[in-house]
């Protein structure tokens, strides 16, 4: 494998490059690049943890197939679509491998942790482009650590209350799939539940709380959970869903500004809220999609969102504990 990195329109975040991007620069198989991953597996990850992500571009991954098998490379656990409380509508292609997001190509899905409004999330994920889209369609990613250190000069109240007291969201479930929501997923899929008995039995476990509602909608509110992550080497991270629930989540069951809230129970200052919207646009950078691009999002370092497109975009993810 003829490997070497390429300057993407990436931007320095602590001196690194965002994102870090590798280029397979001379005709090899599908089995060259997994021998190559598994060589080159804790490198790349340690990559992903130190620039926040890594674009791999012209390497042979031709199918949602081949996709599965790279990310099988790294030899990490899966954390599954199906075991998931993600709240988006996925279709699974492989079992490991699922479309990123079911909403229609105007939605446009704000900067989030994967799952950080969940009591579980991945450690890192996996997407790659079977089809670009005809305009638009590029994936926004943004260094959290770096839009932290800034928030806690601009704002550092808010970032006080945010560590110390934490965040809870609140959303509204439907009991099907409703694909015209970024956050569609309906109850019975989300808690991998047949009935109302068997739901409320998986959020309890959790610690959630709940109501239901008319059409058997059910709102859910979660525990407390962390809006900062420690990263060890003095890093810390905006680790929170705080950009895409109190900006985005809105359909015809959700109203953003009851979506979150400090663990208190406190509403969140929406010049505060809206001024951490703002400076996350200087730690972003649009990753332009071409067909075969494999992207490396370490989870606990950066944000992803989706822009709006037109055309027939096809983005796959696989994501691992």
């Amino acid at each position: 494998m003829d490997v070497s990195s390429f300057e993407l329109e990436s931007k320095m975040t602590f001196g690194l490059s965002f994102p870090a991007c590798l280029s397979c620069d001379a005709p090899a198989t599908l089995d060259d690049a997994l021998v190559w991953v598994r060589r080159e597996r804790r490198e790349l990850l340690a990559r992903a943890d130190r620039h926040g992500a890594v674009l791999f571009r012209g390497f042979p991954v031709a199918s949602a197939e081949n996709f599965d098998a790279f990310v099988g490379a790294f030899e990490l656990p899966d954390f599954t679509y199906a075991e998931s409380l993600s709240n988006a509508v996925r279709i699974n292609r492989t079992p490991r491998v699922f479309t990123a997001n079911e909403a229609p190509p105007d939605v446009d899905i704000l900067l989030h942790h994967e799952m950080a409004q969940t009591p579980i999330y991945p450690s890192r994920l996996f997407f790659y482009c079977e089809r670009p889209a005809d305009t638009g369609g590029a994936t926004p990613l943004c260094r959290s650590d770096g839009l932290l250190e800034e928030l806690q000069k601009r704002e550092p109240e808010f970032i006080r209350k945010c560590a110390e007291a934490g965040l809870r969201y609140t959303n509204v479930m439907p009991a099907e799939n409703d694909p015209t929501s970024g956050m569609g997923r309906s109850w019975k899929s989300t808690l991998n539940a047949d009935t109302r008995a068997a739901a409320e039995a998986r959020l309890a476990r959790l610690n959630y709380s709940w109501e239901w509602l008319a059409d058997d909608c059910l709102r859910a509110t979660t525990p407390v959970l962390p809006a900062v992550l420690d990263l060890g080497d003095e890093r810390r991270s905006f680790f929170n869903q705080l950009i895409a629930a109190f900006g985005g989540w809105r359909d015809e069951r959700n109203d953003p500004s009851n979506a979150i809230t400090f663990g208190d129970g406190e509403l969140l200052d929406p010049d505060a809220a809206l001024a951490a919207a703002t400076l996350a646009e200087q730690f972003t950078v649009d990753a332009p999609w071409r067909a075969g691009d494999v992207a490396l999002v370490d989870n606990r370092v950066a944000m992803h969102g989706r822009r709006t497109f037109t055309g027939e975009r096809s983005i796959l993810a696989a994501f691992v504990s």
